[in-house]
């Protein structure tokens, strides 16, 4: 590929715009295309669709440099970057409806020697299917050369960035670069070269596939271990977060903390990936899962103790995303919480707050006992406070603002901070993590 390439990104999501954006800025031509044609028209006015540090100075940069457009329409180019959703079914398979769409907008405009790289978290064997696909739908091509065929160039490179840091990871992290071929790894090495400082780790593409996911599967493990441990605390009385305390001075220990489950995009979708791909083989990841996933559930029973009693109990819920200080709230457990206790409080009030975004999610929209409230006043018309998530805002309270108030802290936030709280004070519950 010639020295300035013309790289197409496919998804310009939380993943896909940043990476676009980094790519423009060092040295790239970059065309992005998304079927949103709203954060396609934000795009190209220099503003973000979503909350990332640092991400609309840059784009503003690019944008206004011509290096960076976004498209409804697929161009051709000399490199792809696929980042489209890869959310699982109903029996946690994975669904690659997005993965197929893309890669028949991407074959009409193939030539021959074309790098395609998949970064979406995916399946094993999912670079190997949209490779695949491209072939049927492009029989005049191929994947290595063979029979004369101009040869396309397929890999996989997860992404592996944390939310609010996404900026800074994107460039600094380290990168797995799994080609199908030695030449599809080394022209996928040369391209994350050109902006990352982190160590290229060369692989094939099913092995990149299955590191992520094993990343991610680990982390969801051990909070699990940390989720389990707020059940038996709770069942014997004791504090979760000073017995985890006690037990993280051992040297060789690290517990995570609990909090209300798992979300993001990552560590809740991922591990079952994994669990489809070997379900006998796999017995203590799926377990995992099961045990975050039990977690909102074990909240909403915390709450419905605090209220028994009350004839119109209101229930402030803190926190909608699925980890502190940002917007996105993929999966995330507190929205799971704050649905379900709409469901099963109906003669209630349940006022929701997160002060990162502007309005309530889908999910709780059109819900008649839910209201979008400030902090404040949800905590000062609350009965039951719920903490959901550990954002900084809330650990900025006015002193006394939660005297005769009934509150379950699923993060342990004002235990930490020493925050004023009353003798009705719960904090036993399990864990919400950080993804990417």
């Amino acid at each position: 590929m010639s020295e300035q390439q013309n790289v197409v990104v496919v998804g310009l999501g939380y993943i896909g715009l940043p990476t676009a954006v980094v790519l423009a800025n060092y040295g790239s031509r970059v065309v992005g295309v998304d079927i949103n044609e709203t954060n396609v028209a934000q795009i190209n006015r220099g503003e973000i669709p979503f909350v990332e540090p640092g991400l609309e100075e840059q784009l503003a940069r690019v944008v206004a440099e011509g290096t960076l457009t976004a498209t409804t329409q697929m161009p051709h180019g000399d490199a792809y970057v696929v980042a489209v959703p890869t959310p699982f079914t109903d029996n946690y398979e994975g669904d690659l409806s997005y993965v197929r769409a893309a890669s028949r907008s991407i074959a009409p405009q193939l030539r021959g020697d074309e790098l395609i790289i998949l970064e979406s978290t995916s399946p094993p064997q999912t670079t190997r299917k949209m490779a695949e696909h491209l072939i049927e739908l492009r029989p005049d091509l191929s994947l290595d050369g063979s029979d004369g065929k101009p040869a396309i160039h397929v890999a996989h490179c997860p992404e592996r960035v944390l939310p609010g840091k996404v900026m800074e990871e994107l460039i600094t992290n380290d990168r797995i670069i799994g080609g199908m071929t030695p030449e599809a790894t080394r022209r996928a090495k040369a391209l994350y070269a050109t902006f990352c400082v982190g160590e290229l780790l060369e692989t094939d593409d099913v092995t990149a596939e299955m590191a992520k996911l094993t990343e991610n599967s680990f982390r969801d493990v051990n909070i699990a271990f940390a989720n389990e441990l707020s059940l038996i605390a709770d069942r014997l009385g004791i504090d979760v977060w000073e017995l985890i305390e006690l037990a993280n001075h051992h040297p060789r220990v690290n517990i995570l903390k609990p909090g209300p489950g798992v979300g993001g995009h990552c560590i809740a979708v991922d591990p079952w990936f994994i669990v489809s791909s070997a379900p006998e083989e796999s017995r203590l990841i799926r377990t995992a899962r099961e045990v975050n996933d039990s977690k909102p559930d074990w909240v909403v029973a915390k709450v419905e103790e605090a209220i028994a009693g009350m004839d119109v109990p209101v229930v402030a819920a803190l926190g909608l995303a699925f980890k502190p200080d940002i917007d996105d709230l993929r999966e995330s457990p507190a929205v799971e919480v704050t649905r379900r206790l709409a469901r099963d409080i109906p003669h209630g009030t349940i006022l929701a707050v997160e002060p990162h975004v502007a309005e309530l999610p889908p999910a709780l929209q059109g819900l008649k006992n839910v209201r979008f409230a400030e902090v404040l006043d949800a905590i000062k018309h609350a009965d039951v406070v719920v903490l959901l998530v550990d954002h900084q805002n809330f650990t900025r309270l006015p002193k006394g603002i939660l005297d005769g108030k009934t509150v379950v802290d699923t993060k342990g936030l004002w235990r930490q901070a020493r925050l004023p709280v009353p003798s009705t004070h719960t904090s036993t519950l399990p864990a919400v993590a950080t993804t990417r």
